[in-house]
């Protein structure tokens, strides 16, 4: 009876201990997909990412509409003034007389801007009122319809450079939008590698110390019956107390570390995480060429190098526009008349022209124009220089990812069955142990191969997950699905 007492006292400290591994109530199980998610949705970062969203969509409304006729109302209502005002005689004296008025105009304009010449066409119509309250007078003086031309000469056309850039700049912001979503896919998910790890050193460390402690029971057991040394039963009730202490800053870390993923997907109950291991993972290997070819099509980078030149360009464009010999041109014609009544404006109006054409010239200006057109000029060179090397760099970040990711999946096949034979293991080893075959040296590598081994598996599925989100945001392709990642479109667009 005795020579089995200690493996009966081992079953039922087991069992105990499993009767203990009841999941807590309340603990919420979360996945890494249900994260992502949840990042994506209610984050601090996800509602700036979406507020920079709308800000990028209203500014292009803005800009959309000043290609769209424009229709305004100007006016003084009153101008009202009581002074003394020095009045010329018929016999060339001066004298100083009261004076009440008052004028009072309005107009309304309807223009429409001309992009690829730069001009503005306008159609107005006019209407003054003069009142003198001294001498009981009224007078009415208007343009009932008025068509003008206004139109720059030889001069940079900011309108036609800005129809060409702005809507890059507004596509840009509407990819900029879906890699700053999968960004925080990427954050989230090592988040969620972090409070992972620290649950499963948490496990561990549970796991260990109760081992340890029915190896420590048992030990005693075994030192009473005089077969066990007294140097091996000191070293078991080490392995106790280490395992205590580990167990301690295990749960702090894991506390930590739950923490910062709740404060990050912006949660507000106070309820446990139980996370998943997340070991089902894509079965096809990424082409490279796939990748660089999405990548190329679905990026902002694209869209962002040639915003790039055509700015550069554009800044070309003004220097020699704003140095060079400039012109302009301003007509109108339309209708005037003026009366006592307000009637009197519309009853046979007279035609009215205008016409003129004004200019500069430079003739000495020492070398500026030049050197100003010279300076936008290696502007754009370097620009190109800088694009063309944006451009190697990010295909290398792109291919670099993408073997990256390929040899991560490959790896996590070799750290899971390194976990499974190290577990295995550590179960011979400590069932030896307690026949007295192997020390308790080589339990404790046992042990430590065996946590190792787990650790690096969880790091190993870690580095695999966030090298997958990390490609889905530099191609803003889903591998899995085979289509692009496109953001939903916004109202009015």
């Amino acid at each position: 009876m005795k020579k089995h007492y200690p493996y009966c006292l081992l079953f039922v400290l087991f069992a105990l201990h499993c009767g203990q591994s009841i999941a807590q109530p309340g603990t919420r199980q979360l996945s890494l997909q249900e994260v992502v998610t949840l990042a994506q949705a209610q984050s601090a970062e996800a509602l700036q990412v979406e507020t920079s969203r709308e800000n990028s969509y209203w500014k292009w409304r803005s800009v959309k509409s000043e290609y769209r006729p424009q229709l305004s109302l100007e006016g003084t209502l009153p101008d009202f003034s009581r002074t003394i005002t020095p009045v010329t005689q018929p016999d060339g004296t001066t004298e100083f007389r009261p004076v009440s008025i008052n004028n009072t105009d309005l107009g309304l304009t309807l223009s429409q801007v001309i992009s690829p010449t730069g001009g503005k066409v306008f159609v107005t119509s006019l209407m003054q009122r003069f009142d003198d309250f001294d001498r009981e007078q009224t007078r009415y003086n208007g343009n009932p319809a008025i068509i003008g031309l206004e139109q720059p000469l030889f001069a940079y056309n900011a309108l036609s450079w800005n129809k060409k850039i702005e809507p890059l700049r507004y596509e840009e912001s509407q990819k900029q939008y879906v890699e700053d979503r999968e960004e925080i896919a990427v954050k989230a998910t090592g988040l969620y590698f972090d409070l992972l790890l620290a649950q499963v050193n948490q496990g561990i460390a549970a796991k260990n110390l109760a081992n340890n402690d029915t190896l420590y029971q048992v030990a005693q057991e075994k030192y009473k019956l005089g077969r066990l040394s007294k140097n091996d039963l000191l070293q078991l009730r080490l392995a106790v107390l280490n395992s205590d202490l580990a167990l301690a800053q295990a749960n702090l870390d894991e506390q930590t570390a739950a923490l910062a993923l709740r404060n990050y997907i912006g949660l507000k109950d106070s309820n446990r995480f139980s996370l998943h291991v997340p070991e089902s993972i894509p079965n096809a290997a990424v082409a490279t060429d796939l990748a660089l070819a999405e990548a190329r099509k679905n990026r902002k980078e694209s869209i962002n190098f040639r915003r790039r030149m055509l700015e550069a360009e554009s800044l070309v464009a003004k220097a020699r526009g704003d140095n060079g010999f400039n012109a302009s041109l301003f007509a109108t014609f339309g209708l005037t008349n003026q009366g006592a009544v307000l009637s009197d404006i519309y009853n046979r109006p007279d035609n009215q022209q205008r016409a003129r054409i004004g200019f500069t010239m430079p003739i000495l200006d020492w070398g500026r124009q030049r050197s100003v057109t010279k300076v936008a000029q290696l502007n754009q060179q370097l620009v190109e220089y800088t694009i063309s090397q944006e451009e190697t760099n990010f295909e290398q970040a792109v291919v670099t990812q993408v073997n990256q990711y390929n040899t991560l999946k490959n790896r996590i096949r070799t750290t899971a069955e390194a976990d499974a034979i190290a577990a295995e293991r550590y179960e011979i080893a400590k069932n030896t142990f307690l026949i007295g075959r192997i020390s308790i040296t080589e339990l404790n590598i046992a042990l430590a191969e065996k946590d190792q081994a787990r650790r690096a598996y969880i790091a190993s599925l870690s580095e695999f997950w966030e090298a997958h989100y990390t490609l889905r945001q530099l191609t803003l392709y889903d591998f899995e699905r085979q289509e692009p990642i496109v953001a939903e479109a916004q109202e009015g667009v």
